[in-house]
């Protein structure tokens, strides 16, 4: 499987690896920042290190890596971690604090450095703020960056979905939705919808999903509506069991 770079913002770049894990097609991605500490966000599957590690370095050495992020504990987001961090000797996990204590402290092969809500990463010319998003979409580690220089959100598994189109301005709601019939992966709980609105209070300009396009329109709107849906959802489960 080869990995495609794509450039969804000034200086980051969407590292894409098309599978067949879903009709049509299923993309893992990973997102470099470039700057002059580099930061990759999502390590990919391990099977695929190979591949992403190539597309990488035809923007960055891959040496030069100064930090390694992802939004929580699964395997293609944190499966290749010690590959990358073996690659790049300079390389530091940089994830939540309750990602740092449930697993970080035990699976890096270096001590990590534990972000807390809020916190910003100055990477040089390019600012990530990390954000818990406990549960959301699911974990209680879960958390997502921020990148505030290009507004750009890498939302993690946020808006999943299927097909291999690399950027959009199109609708990336209907296309999660129908996923997410099919596959149930997101917690609903009272802070589902609260927490996703609180995401489209920050304006991003663009969206970086891991499974999808990345987008361009009008992410608030986008992450709204995201919100409606699964507060839909909810009170749907809820009157059910009621």
């Amino acid at each position: 499987m080869e990995t495609t770079v794509t450039e969804i913002s000034d200086g980051i770049y969407r590292l894409s690896t098309l599978t067949d894990a879903v009709p049509g097609g299923f993309t893992f991605n990973q997102f470099l920042v470039g700057a002059e500490q580099p930061l990759l966000f999502h390590t990919g599957l391990k099977g695929l290190f190979s591949s992403v590690s190539a597309a990488m370095a035809s923007v960055v050495a891959v040496e030069r890596l100064r930090w390694v992020s992802f939004g929580h504990w699964e395997a293609d987001e944190s499966g290749a971690l010690n590959d990358w961090l073996q690659a790049a000797p300079s390389a530091e996990l940089a994830v939540g604090t309750i990602d740092t204590m449930l697993s970080g402290n035990d699976q890096a092969i270096r001590p990590p450095r534990a972000l807390a809500d809020g916190e910003v990463l100055d990477l040089g010319g390019k600012r990530v703020r990390w954000i818990d998003t406990p549960h959301v979409p699911h974990g209680w580690d879960a958390g997502l960056l921020y990148e505030e220089t290009t507004g750009t959100l890498l939302c993690g598994d946020l808006f999943t979905q299927g097909g291999d189109t690399s950027t959009t301005e199109g609708d990336i709601v209907g296309p999660a939705a129908a996923l997410e019939d099919m596959m149930s992966a997101t917690s609903l709980t009272p802070r589902t919808a609260p927490t996703i609105r609180a995401l489209a209070d920050l304006r991003p300009t663009t969206l970086g999903l891991m499974h999808g396009p990345s987008f361009s329109g009008d992410c608030a709107s986008a992450l709204q509506a995201l919100a409606d849906d699964y507060q839909v959802r909810l009170d749907k489960a809820l009157a059910e069991v009621g």
